[in-house]
């Protein structure tokens, strides 16, 4: 990602600028607030099964629900939206998010989980179809990277603090609790952006016919079709990485919530890594990511019942995915710039597809096999989504630069 300062760009008044900058922090904290309660389940998944009275496959579709409305809602938004100040439209999206915890902290049958969890889906899905627009409305152009990569550091501090933090707090303070403290990021980041988000009327919003040339580009379905392939792969094995600690490893809470904010950090500095590489190749950058998320998954099952192994892996897969979202995102851009709010949202929704369909792969398997049969899968998915960037995406990028 470039990184053009500030005080680079041309002379204009302090206070707009400032204030651009602020708006663009106050939607990284909205989604630092979205893809912490998305995530949640994964470090609560054991309590949540107990009290519910269900498997831990069945609570694993929470995060099913969540990814299922998720893919649809960002089209749906981008194609609906047309006349809607967009401003409105992202407080409303925040106010989902805190109905959709306080919901879930209160569920007392799988059932109304399922239903807040598809709430935070929406919210998801439009919020995430929105972000690379809003960004380009926000700041100047040649900043727009900036923004971008601000707004992606939301999700990697998410990943850093939500499981950690998660399986923390719920041991300490109850699941229920914990969702609710997720309901309380969801309102600051509502008042940051009452506070700093300017309005936004309407410009002309993508229809059909966009989407459809964007779907019908070679360079764009390579990109849609590994990730697929490596997301869902890496979250049937996440989904369900707390039953794998605790029943390979035998790892107790406590070292499980270290383990998990291991996995946040590597995926902290992964998405600084990623970021570097993509600027030269996105498909390197993609299929390396891609590559060591299978590496790691084959070797949890083969050998993660070692605690030090288990660690160490999880580490190292947490910062192998960590670069897996810019590196495919910049990919996109690549792919399709005179079209990009639909490109973007065909990723965004391909990315939730993808983890629906791990999620529910990833129960199915746990349930029948255990937890070292969702890495079998999560290794065969992101080495053939290696393979896929490696042929295809590196031949398409000689393409273009030739």
């Amino acid at each position: 990602m470039s990184d053009v300062s500030v005080c680079a760009a041309p002379a204009a008044p302090a206070s707009p600028l400032d204030a651009a900058w602020w708006a663009v922090f106050s939607l990284a904290f909205g989604v630092f607030g979205l893809v912490t309660a998305e995530f949640l389940p994964v470090s609560l998944l054991t309590p949540m099964a107990l009290e519910l009275g269900v498997s831990n496959g069945l609570v694993g579709q929470a995060i099913t629900a969540t990814a299922v409305v998720a893919a649809l809602a960002g089209p749906l938004l981008i194609l609906g939206a047309g006349r809607l100040d967009r401003q409105k439209i992202v407080w409303v999206l925040m106010g989902m998010l805190i109905l959709s915890s306080i919901l879930s902290a209160y569920a007392t049958s799988l059932a109304v989980l399922l239903v807040a969890r598809a709430l935070l889906g929406f919210a998801l899905g439009s919020y995430w179809s929105m972000m690379a627009a809003l960004a380009l409305r926000l700041v100047p152009s040649a900043q727009v990277p900036r923004a971008i990569s601000l707004i992606f550091m939301g999700v990697s501090v998410a990943t850093v603090f939500a499981a950690p933090l998660g399986a923390y707090l719920g041991d300490l303070w109850g699941w229920r609790a914990t969702f609710l403290a997720a309901s309380a990021i969801g309102a600051v980041a509502l008042v940051l952006q009452v506070m700093t988000l300017p309005k936004l009327p309407p410009n002309a919003a993508p229809g059909l016919a966009s989407l459809k040339i964007t779907a019908s580009r070679r360079s764009v379905l390579i990109g849609l079709g590994a990730t697929l392939l490596v997301v869902s792969g890496h979250f049937a094995g996440f989904t369900f990485i707390r039953p794998f600690l605790e029943l390979v490893p035998r790892m107790d809470v406590a070292t499980v919530s270290l383990v998990l904010l291991a996995f946040g950090l590597g995926g902290f500095l992964g998405n600084v890594a990623g970021g570097a590489i993509a600027a030269r190749s996105p498909a390197w950058a993609v299929a390396s990511a891609a590559f060591l998320i299978g590496g790691v998954a084959l070797v949890l099952s083969l050998i993660g019942d070692v605690p030090s192994v288990a660690f160490a892996g999880t580490a190292l897969w947490g910062f192998a995915f960590g670069a897996l979202p810019v590196a495919i995102s910049t990919w996109t851009a690549r792919a399709a710039p005179d079209h990009a709010e639909s490109a973007g949202a065909l990723q965004s929704s391909t990315f939730q597809v993808a983890i629906a369909t791990g999620a529910v792969l990833g129960g199915v398997i746990v349930d029948g096999l255990g937890p070292r049969g969702v890495l079998v899968y999560m290794a065969l998915a992101a080495f053939v989504a290696a393979g896929v960037m490696v042929v295809a995406g590196r031949a398409h990028e000689h393409r273009r630069m030739g």
